[in-house]
């Protein structure tokens, strides 16, 4: 399906096709239907994350890593390491020549900020994708029944998702209701007064750069409702169990050292997290707040050149590796035989306090998961 059938640019079509010989895609699609009803409402959720992503030969762009990063310098920092895994393949196979091509251009990555490369005739992009939630009268959608959910209780990180090796490509046809979302989420733009002036020009001009999308599979995150409107908590997890794992951790051992909690919210924090692994359960209450774990859109832009990457307005705070440490040993950050004034000799004794503590706490949380999984 198509605004203009045939005349209209590739990069903009979106085609709908039953699927009547793919019972879980034909449940998803109806759930999604569903969801249209029970969450009418589609919100920016959480700000721009970015990849990597190589241009292939059969049509469209490959992810190529993890997408979640909130900053391009993370996915820049990520292609370098692509490249150096190509460089390894190169030197087990012989090949010296092509193993300098692949360490040469992951060093241009330590020191430039770039966010497209073509190695030997390969091409590379750092892509862009904007995140989106479903919410409704009672807050924001939580994980559908047919989303992928297939790790036991603390080993949701086992699970690596659907994202990596994912092709962006609209020729690739889907459901009628994931059709419609495209349709939907492609239109939105930051309302006036809502960002700032140049967050703003980016979105409208990307209306016309980068008109068409396809929907990355989703993913998921705890957001918690607090004075009167719903906040993510932690970064996406690739399935519902990563992000209840997660949610676990923090109770059970980030927030009794970095909240300093004190004996008893300790002990109810920790009988909250036996509740969400006995339960698998998607919404709890922690200190009068509800928490849930919340379902994820995620979007990629296309234009005529393939998948849209980083914008001006984007923040990106982050320095090429090589450059920030050239920038730290200047400020004297490195050098081991300065001598710490008394507050970051302080600071320091704390932090290793803290550190300790995390690890005793860490390692009786995993002492917890192995009889778990033994009895």
């Amino acid at each position: 399906m198509s605004e203009h059938g045939d005349q209209v640019p590739g990069y903009r079509m979106i085609r709908m096709e039953a699927q009547p010989d793919a019972p879980t895609a034909a449940l998803a699609d109806v759930e999604a239907w569903q969801a249209r009803k029970a969450y009418p409402d589609v919100l920016g959720g959480g700000g721009a994350i970015f990849g990597v992503a190589e241009e292939i030969e059969t049509g469209g762009w490959k992810i190529v890593s993890l997408f979640s990063t909130p900053y391009p310098q993370g996915a820049r920092d990520t292609m370098a390491m692509t490249f150096r895994e190509q460089a390894r393949a190169a030197e087990d196979a012989g090949d010296p020549e092509t193993q300098r091509e692949w360490l040469r251009n992951a060093e241009r990555l330590d020191w430039e900020a770039l966010d497209e490369l073509t190695v030997l005739g390969r091409r590379f992009r750092i892509v862009r994708g904007d995140q989106f939630i479903r919410m409704g009268p009672t807050g924001p959608e939580p994980p559908r029944p047919s989303d992928p959910d297939p790790a036991k209780v603390g080993h949701g990180h086992e699970y690596r998702g659907r994202t990596k090796g994912f092709v962006i490509d609209p020729f690739t046809p889907t459901g009628m209701s994931e059709g419609i979302l495209r349709m939907e989420l492609l239109s939105l733009v930051h309302a006036k007064g809502t960002a700032p002036s140049a967050v703003r020009k980016d979105s409208l001009r990307a209306l016309e750069t980068h008109p068409g999308g396809v929907l990355l599979p989703a993913e998921f995150t705890a957001a918690e409702f607090s004075d009167g409107h719903w906040a993510p908590t932690q970064m996406t997890n690739a399935s519902p169990q990563g992000s209840r794992d997660t949610l676990t951790t923090y109770l059970r051992v980030m927030a009794p050292v970095m909240e300093q909690l004190d004996e008893e919210t300790k002990a109810e924090y920790g009988r909250l997290a036996d509740r969400i692994d006995a339960e698998r359960c998607d919404e709890i209450v922690i200190d009068g707040s509800r928490t849930r774990i919340v379902r994820v859109e995620r979007l990629v832009r296309i234009g005529p050149d393939g998948p849209e990457g980083p914008r001006p307005s984007d923040p990106d705070p982050e320095l090429p590796t090589a450059v920030q440490e050239k920038q730290l040993r200047e400020e004297g950050v490195f050098d081991e035989y300065r001598v710490l004034n008394e507050e970051e000799t302080e600071q320091r004794r704390v932090a290793d306090e803290q550190a300790k503590e995390f690890r005793r706490l860490f390692e009786e949380q995993k002492r917890r998961r192995e009889a778990a999984d033994e009895a």
